[in-house]
């Protein structure tokens, strides 16, 4: 019973968030979608290196900030106006600048005797929050400044249906700990009540849309591996961010969304499936030949 408030908590949050996400879908610009990640990405860095602040560790927060913002810029830059992919690589020339600014940053700074992990830690909140999000900003525009969108929205419902098959499966019947080290709540039970809700979201959005999702076409099998895929590697990236919990010795990232946490406690099962799913695309799901940058 006193997980009662908590699933209501959860589900008004979730109902909230689905309509934002259908509303964002149809409603806003490409340069709106782009705002939208590159928002989400800032709430996601700043509660990142808040983890690496209760662990002691020291960073550059606002240049690691203003890095995944500029990887952002420029995947909308190399989608939205390709012209410009021509003249500059936009999200390499960021990973590029990051770098750059991160050892500069470092070089002028005194008293720092942890120079390493001050570094290290900032890069990796660049890679882990900025580069990785560019992956959704890639699946919204890459097939089309709104069409691809529905490959966005495919890959936010299998996983967070994947998410919710795994919180009630487990929470039910988890018995046998999946990595108790780092996440003791996850179980085996959990992760194949996870697949179960997976495939069956996955098929149910291939039979509505008829296996099209914009411009790409997608069969059963493709619908099953995908289901298994996105299961994984957003099992993956929860465990991730576990592990990052656990070693900052907090229970959630943030506490923006109730009911859930933070940012990060959101997004984290997506962060890794989405270049998963980029990439299956790219190699598998475009009937129409090259794709913009």
């Amino acid at each position: 019973m006193r997980m009662l408030p908590m699933l209501k908590a959860r589900l008004r949050s979730g109902l909230l968030m689905g309509a934002a996400l259908l509303a964002a879908a149809f409603l806003v610009p490409p340069w709106g979608v782009w705002l939208i990640v590159a928002g989400v990405a800032a709430l996601g860095i700043r509660e990142f290196y808040g983890l690496l602040e209760a662990a002691q560790i020291p960073s550059f927060k606002v240049v690691g900030a203003i890095a995944a913002f500029a990887l952002l810029t420029g995947v909308m830059l190399a989608h939205g106006y390709p012209d410009t992919e021509h003249r500059l690589d936009g999200e390499t020339f960021a990973l590029f600048a990051a770098l750059a600014a991160v050892f500069a940053r470092m070089l002028f700074q005194r008293n720092n005797p942890r120079p390493l992990e001050t570094m290290a830690g900032t890069l990796m909140g660049v890679l882990y929050v900025g580069f990785l999000s560019c992956f959704l900003l890639r699946l919204a525009l890459a097939w089309g400044l709104r069409e691809g969108r529905w490959l966005l929205i495919y890959l936010i419902v299998v996983v967070k249906m994947s998410d919710i098959g795994a919180y009630f499966v487990g929470c039910r019947f988890g018995r046998h700990k999946l990595l108790p080290r780092i996440s003791p709540s996850k179980s085996w039970e959990g992760l194949a009540g996870g697949l179960v809700f997976a495939m069956a979201a996955s098929f149910s959005l291939f039979f509505l849309f008829d296996g099209r999702f914009g411009p790409l076409q997608v069969n059963a099998a493709d619908a099953a591996i995908l289901g298994g895929l996105l299961t994984a590697f957003g099992v993956f990236g929860d465990l991730m961010e576990s592990l990052l919990k656990r070693a900052a010795g907090v229970k959630d990232s943030g506490t923006i969304i109730e009911g859930m946490g933070g940012i990060l406690d959101v997004i984290d099962s997506l962060l890794p499936a989405a270049p998963a799913l980029y990439f299956y695309a790219r190699l598998f799901l475009d009937p129409a030949g090259p794709l913009s940058p």
